[in-house]
């Protein structure tokens, strides 16, 4: 079987899953909603583990960013093992659990003690109707097309992401973000048609030997995500930062085998550039993707709440890519399994 038949087949049909998603999301419209005006939180949290940490960190930022409510994200093991410092003093909770498999013991571990607490509502996301997860909330959102044979999460990622994007629109009240999720689908087919080659070209360049994945609010977490993807696939150093946080320290391991990988805004598009600016000029290279970057442009004339997802499958293939050029199986990363279990 050739190496990395699965994560490919995966990282392009994501359009497709993304369509299919919409319309599961469009069907349960009315329960999302009714869930969330059905009593007052003190706090929501967003939990996973692993990618679906970072998926959390994504998701907690929107969905404060477009409601003004707070939001926080814990990896699974700390809403488990530490229960007093991660939820709030007093007030009821929304939380919401995502795991591709619907069985990682901590994100099942984790829900139990949370209803066994009476802290609130639980809303689960996942990609597999049989699971555990999938009957433990009081809304339970199942998106089988995210389902994937490989390890490494790329569809089941941006699957499960595209869902809290339509969680927090809905919660928000923006029915014009929600109705525009659909605008993804041609805008996914056309980055994966139009820049897989570069992908292909920065993943076979051996001389790079360390890669950094810069993006600030809501895509921090895509960021993390990307980073850990490089590292799973291609067994390659990588780091994640927030943009102007690279300044502080982290600039100093740049060198001609460095390149910075910028999730760039529009809102803050000047100053985040200027970091990667400030790569360049310590001799690193630079890949700049966004809605205008210059090196990958989006132009998909959707809100940024929505085109996020789109840097997902850049960072995606280019550690795919590299994967392959290194001989090795991102099907199969080094060590890992599809599923923690306890």
């Amino acid at each position: 079987m050739e190496n990395g038949m699965f994560t490919r087949e995966e990282i392009h049909s994501q359009p497709e899953a993304w369509s299919a998603a919409v319309e599961v999301l469009r069907h349960q419209h009315d329960s999302i909603v009714d869930l969330y005006k059905a009593g007052k939180r003190a706090q929501v949290i967003f939990t996973g583990c692993g990618s679906t940490y970072y998926l959390s960190l994504a998701a907690a930022a929107l969905f404060q960013e477009l409601t003004g409510f707070p939001a926080r994200a814990f990896p699974a093991s700390e809403l488990w093992l530490y229960p007093n410092s991660s939820y709030p003093g007093s007030g009821r909770v929304l939380l919401v659990a995502i795991s591709r498999s619907g069985e990682t013991t901590e994100t099942l571990y984790a829900c139990e003690a949370f209803k066994d607490a009476g802290r609130g509502d639980l809303v689960t996301l996942s990609c597999y109707p049989d699971k555990p997860l999938a009957a433990m909330g009081s809304l339970n959102l199942v998106l089988p097309s995210g389902a994937e044979r490989s390890v490494a999460q790329t569809r089941a990622f941006s699957t499960l992401y595209l869902a809290t994007i339509a969680l927090a629109s809905l919660w928000a009240g923006r029915e014009d973000l929600f109705d525009a999720l659909e605008g993804v689908i041609p805008a996914g087919r056309r980055v994966i048609a139009y820049y897989a080659s570069l992908a292909r070209e920065l993943g076979e360049d051996m001389s790079l030997d360390r890669f950094y994945f810069l993006g600030s609010g809501p895509r921090y977490g895509l960021a993390c995500e990307l980073s850990l993807k490089m590292k799973e696939m291609s067994l390659t150093h990588s780091e994640p930062f927030h943009f102007l946080e690279f300044r502080h320290g982290p600039k100093s391991m740049v060198s001609s085998g460095t390149l910075a990988v910028g999730l760039l805004s529009e809102g803050n598009y000047s100053h985040e550039s200027a970091v990667l600016d400030d790569v360049r000029g310590m001799g690193g290279r630079v890949l700049a993707i966004g809605e205008g970057g210059k090196d990958v442009s989006f132009d998909s004339r959707l809100d940024d709440a929505i085109y996020n997802i789109l840097f997902l499958p850049i960072g995606q293939m280019l550690a795919y890519e590299r994967s392959i050029a290194k001989g090795l199986n991102p099907d199969h990363p080094n060590n890992l399994d599809s599923v923690v279990k306890l």
